[in-house]
């Protein structure tokens, strides 16, 4: 008489990051970035931003053994952007790198969207779970909101000092990002799939 087999166990689930972790590892490089800059000028905050991005990665790999696509795309412009500051000694760059990045996220997430694959449940890892008339109008709104901050960042940074800047990418940016996330709670709450839902179609 064959035993029953014994039931397979789920896959082991990735720890997730305790948001205010996560919120420290986004924001350490960039508070790191504005001290620096007031103390020693750009190009040495470039550098400590630079330094600073790669432990932040290395931190989030280390206490959930992933690493999330938007810090990973992030992490890779800095050094990128960074470096030719320092090789062509030019400011422009990592000035533009705001700009550039959040054009590529906006892009991708709306051509993606327009294509009938909606992105956005990749980039923000699984986090939620919604319908699907629930992810397409909140990939259609972030990336209407990338192309807001990167208009921000052309506009201040052509028009205002480099200290301007660097104080507006740290405590203007991200309370921007911030404001915006909350205010995307209502309609995650309404589009969220519990484990009765059944997920809506157009």
């Amino acid at each position: 008489m064959t035993e029953p087999a014994e039931p397979q166990s789920a896959a082991p689930k990735r720890p997730k990051q305790n948001p205010a972790l996560k919120l420290a590892l986004e924001m350490g490089p960039l508070v790191l970035f504005f001290f620096a800059n007031a103390k020693y000028g750009i190009f040495i905050a470039t550098g400590v931003l630079m330094v600073g991005v790669v432990a932040a990665l290395a931190a989030s790999w280390l206490l959930t053994r992933h690493i999330p696509i938007m810090p990973l795309v992030t992490t890779v412009a800095v050094l990128v952007f960074g470096g030719l500051t320092f090789i062509f000694q030019d400011e422009i760059f990592i000035k533009m790198k705001p700009t550039i990045v959040n054009s590529i996220f906006g892009a991708v997430l709306l051509i993606a969207l327009a294509m009938g694959k909606p992105l956005l449940p990749v980039v923000l890892d699984s986090m939620m779970r919604l319908t699907e008339i629930g992810w397409r109008i909140l990939t259609l709104r972030w990336g209407l909101f990338f192309f807001l901050l990167a208009g921000l960042n052309e506009v201040v940074w052509r028009t205002q000092s480099t200290d301007f800047w660097v104080s507006f990418k740290v405590f203007g940016t991200m309370p921007i990002t911030v404001v915006f996330a909350l205010a995307q709670i209502p309609l995650i709450m309404k589009h969220e799939i519990k484990d009765q839902d059944e997920p809506e179609h157009w």
